[in-house]
């Protein structure tokens, strides 16, 4: 295998983006086999402010999406990490969280305040998030709710994500 390239989706992506994020997560038991659908939401919205590939042997085998997010009463700077995919037989080696520490470098160059999601804690902790239960999401065990912050403002009170994540149907 080549190396592994990470880049920003650029126009023709977008059903390799789709079909990647249907394989990823068609096994996965909290998945609600929506993902394709909401990144397709996020980027029909405008509200797909980055995503990213990983490319190797000129396909993509991986993408993150980063989307803006209300965080309490500040509405601006913070942004939501998800949906994440890699193929299921290139899971566990790494990529994702190649994309995850790209991403959040692309983001802090924007000068962004920070990055929330919801997720195992295990598998983010390692990224730099963290939860103090004072971020918190209507009926999500606090735990899962994670952040990380570019400066000294850590965020507080109810995370919102875009309306493009309230997609019903794949």
């Amino acid at each position: 295998m080549s190396e592994l390239h990470i880049r920003p989706e650029r126009p023709g992506d977008e059903e390799a983006i789709h079909d990647l994020t249907a394989r990823a997560f068609e096994t996965m038991p909290y998945s609600s086999g929506t993902e394709p659908a909401i990144i397709r939401a996020l980027r029909g919205s405008g509200n797909l402010a980055l995503s990213l590939v990983a490319e190797q042997d000129g396909r993509v085998v991986g993408h993150v999406a980063f989307s803006p997010v209300r965080v309490g009463d500040v509405s601006s700077g913070w942004f939501g990490l998800g949906p994440i995919s890699v193929l299921p037989e290139l899971q566990k080696r790494g990529i994702g969280k190649l994309l995850i520490r790209e991403g959040l470098d692309r983001l802090k160059e924007r000068n962004a305040k920070g990055c929330a999601l919801i997720g195992d804690p295990d598998v983010y902790r390692s990224c730099g998030f963290t939860s103090d239960g004072a971020l918190v999401y209507e009926g999500v065990d606090g735990k899962y709710v994670q952040w990380i912050a570019f400066s000294d403002e850590e965020p507080s009170g109810h995370l919102a994500f875009s309306p493009a994540f309230d997609v019903k149907t794949p």
